[in-house]
């Protein structure tokens, strides 16, 4: 089964919403759904996330470069009547998600 991927909505955020993936425009119902103030995506999508020291120092001295996959979600939705967009909104796995939830819930069983 495919990883799915999620996207918070930025507190406020009101339908109609136009959805990027690098660039490119989703569509609502085959790319992604809205359940509630999330966009849930049918595909993973990945960012890079921080740069760590030794990466950072290799990019600094020109020895490497950072060739990760990196897909940025933008969205342009309302908030109070207005048209207002968010870019590269951070992007999270359902299996990152429950993750923490199932600790939590084990950790509670343990006490």
């Amino acid at each position: 089964m495919a990883t799915r991927s999620l996207v918070e909505l930025p507190r406020g955020a009101e339908p109609p919403f136009t959805v990027f993936v690098n660039g490119v425009r989703q569509a609502e119902g085959s790319d992604y759904l809205v359940k509630g103030r999330t966009l849930l995506f049918s595909r993973e999508l990945a960012q890079e996330g921080r740069l760590g020291f030794w990466r950072w120092a290799l990019m600094f001295l020109s020895i490497a470069g950072t060739y990760r996959r990196h897909d940025s979600v933008d969205v342009k939705y309302r908030q109070g009547g207005r048209e207002q967009v968010a870019t590269n909104l951070g992007v999270v796995t359902l299996e990152e998600r429950a993750a923490p939830a199932a600790n939590e819930a084990g950790g509670r069983r343990g006490a």
